[in-house]
């Protein structure tokens, strides 16, 4: 087999099985396990995995520009959105993350809910002018523009000051070994520092997010309150992330 042949179907496997374990390729065709290994380096180079330790996750469609992902699964961060609105009780003090689920969570609150909603994405603020019963916070700081958030130091020092009753969080990947994922370190951390003002913290999952892996990882899946997906509750992935303890909010 060619190394382009195998990269092909390295490929076919990846998106067939969910995930790749460089040993166990490398023992069914015959080949040293430093080959599948030079392989996957070069299918993460191109976009194709994410490289995790002993093989690789199909890589997130959600680490795509922002413009982009603004058209990805659009009906499914409806559903998800639906299902997060339902947790946030009249006057509660919510933590809402950017992104385009962020989004779709300002379309799907009720006209008559009442609550404090802070934001490090000038996109959801703005989404939130025209809502008559929620008070905005913005949190300043440099703008990351791929994701439209704020983050750095100054983001981060404001954030310290806030204290939520939720965290909606925005993550690219949800894998129960590779963890909670985002496509950046430093809006990584910023995530992470909007986790610890909060007493709960929900992740918002479209279905495509789940499975996927993404470079940075914002927290393991042990350490939320549930996952809000839409996906199907035999996803192995689910599956696994249930049998470690992390609830499944289906939407």
């Amino acid at each position: 087999m060619l190394p382009a042949e195998r990269r092909d179907y390295l490929l076919v496997r990846l998106h067939a099985d969910g995930k790749l374990v460089a040993k166990d390729v490398a023992a069914e065709l015959g080949i040293a396990e430093d080959n599948i290994r030079r392989d996957l380096r070069e299918m993460a180079t191109a976009g194709l995995c994410q490289r995790v330790y002993g093989g690789a996750l199909p890589v997130s469609p959600a680490v795509a520009d922002y413009a982009s992902r603004a058209t990805v699964a659009t009906s499914s961060k409806e559903r998800v959105a639906a299902a997060a609105v339902a947790l946030i009780r009249p006057g509660a003090t919510v933590l809402l993350d950017g992104g385009t689920t962020a989004l779709a969570v300002t379309a799907a609150l009720p006209r008559d809910l009442r609550a404090t909603i802070v934001t490090h994405s000038p996109t959801v603020a703005a989404a939130l002018v025209g809502h008559p019963a929620v008070e905005v916070f913005v949190l300043g700081g440099r703008l990351f523009k791929h994701s439209a958030v704020t983050s750095g130091a100054a983001a981060a020092e404001a954030a310290q000051r806030v204290t939520a009753d939720l965290f909606l969080l925005g993550v690219t990947g949800v894998h129960h070994e590779a963890g909670l994922t985002t496509g950046d370190a430093d809006e990584a951390a910023m995530k992470r520092t909007l986790a610890g003002r909060a007493a709960d913290v929900y992740v918002l999952a479209s279905s495509e997010k789940i499975g996927a892996a993404s470079p940075f990882v914002v927290l393991p899946a042990t350490e939320v309150s549930g996952v809000i997906t839409d996906a199907p509750s035999t996803h192995p992935v689910l599956t696994a992330l249930s049998q470690a303890g992390t609830p499944i909010i289906p939407a």
